[in-house]
């Protein structure tokens, strides 16, 4: 086991890539983030929460399911289910910000942009992802936005433990046997 980021660090690069988002968006007028279900939204919660802090205002927020665009969605044992998509306005001409704390192989990407489209016709889409394994990807899908990009072989995982679910705040890289 290897720690990726610890605690204080964690909170570092919330707030690092909060500040990008501002550089790069402003007053989000015209922006909105998307939080990937289920680990994208905890990491959005928190980035807009402090946006939020930061602007003095209220930011246009989504939480998008992509079960059933995943393309590995009837395969497996394992059955999926599905999370509460919660989006309330339309994407036509908006800049959107996807969230997802873990970019591997862009498999989860690509079904959220499939996703989004049923929304409407974004203007633009970023991607912002706290944790990059740059090695794996299967699709030509690069984060615009980056917490820590690591390098690790297929067998490790990478795993993401949440104050609000695991009672701390940590990133580790683990070995699986």
């Amino acid at each position: 086991m290897k720690t990726i980021l610890d605690n204080k660090q964690f909170q570092v690069v919330i707030e690092r890539l909060a500040h990008q988002l501002i550089e790069n968006h402003l007053s989000f007028d015209n922006s909105c983030i998307i939080g990937i279900q289920p680990r994208g939204v905890l990491l959005s919660n928190r980035i807009v929460a402090y946006l939020e802090k930061q602007l003095g205002k209220e930011i246009e927020y989504g939480k998008l399911d992509i079960t059933f665009y995943r393309d590995d969605f009837n395969s497996g044992d394992e059955f999926k289910a599905p999370k509460k998509t919660e989006l309330n306005f339309s994407l036509d001409g908006k800049k959107v910000i996807l969230i997802d704390d873990v970019l591997f192989t862009g498999r989860t990407i690509r079904a959220a942009l499939d996703a989004i489209l049923d929304f409407g016709r974004p203007d633009k889409v970023e991607l912002l992802a706290l944790i990059d394994r740059r090695f794996r990807r299967e699709l030509p899908i690069q984060p615009n936005y980056v917490g820590k990009t690591i390098d690790s072989i297929h067998a490790q995982k990478v795993r993401v433990f949440w104050k609000e679910h695991d009672k701390k705040d940590q990133v580790i890289l683990l070995d699986e046997q």
